[in-house]
């Protein structure tokens, strides 16, 4: 951004005044797409956070360690390495629906494979598209190839939500930040 130009004006706080200086040091800046400079998922998400079981694990166990933990999915792994994830929908659509014995069905056997994931240095944004788009709600998170973390929709849009909050919070006091040594005009905030 140009120093003085409108563009710059509207885009930071503090505000850099059309012809003039910035009134303080370069502060927050908002993106092209409007939304304030993007946190990474590394920055938001908790570090060991997973419920893991092995494909042989019942869907039974699996079952009992999502409803011990309060989550609806656990990461299904080979090793440490990431193979599946087995969800609540799982639960519901390839199991009870298909008339399968929980106590008797590995995980391996209706665990979803085609998996969407996420890098932890992505932006917090660009994996609220990638589950918009492919109709999830819960996302593994891998780091040089490991996985970290799972975050849930919810997790990103409470993040997603306080940047809103935050950004209105800026531009609320730009639009109505009076200029040093003038007084506001009456009835004015």
């Amino acid at each position: 951004m140009r120093r003085g130009s409108r563009l710059a004006a509207l885009a930071c706080w503090p505000p850099i005044i059309p012809g003039g200086e910035a009134s303080a040091p370069m502060g927050r800046c908002f993106t092209a797409e409007g939304g304030a400079a993007m946190k990474k998922l590394r920055d938001i998400m908790r570090y060991g956070f997973l419920f893991t079981v092995g494909r042989q694990a019942t869907v039974a166990a699996a079952v009992r360690l999502m409803t011990e933990n309060n989550v609806g999915i656990v990461s299904v792994l080979e090793g440490d390495k990431l193979v599946g994830v087995f969800s609540e929908r799982d639960v519901v659509r390839r199991v009870v629906d298909r008339g399968l014995d929980p106590a008797r069905t590995p995980v391996g056997e209706v665990m979803t494979t085609d998996l969407v994931v996420a890098d932890a240095d992505e932006d917090y944004q660009s994996a609220i598209h990638k589950m918009d788009a492919a109709n999830i709600r819960h996302l593994p998170v891998i780091s040089e190839g490991q996985l970290v973390s799972m975050l849930s929709i919810r997790d990103l849009l409470r993040v997603n939500m306080e940047d809103k909050d935050q950004e209105i919070h800026y531009l609320h006091e730009y639009l109505f930040q009076v200029p040093g040594g003038m007084a506001p005009i009456r009835g004015e905030v």
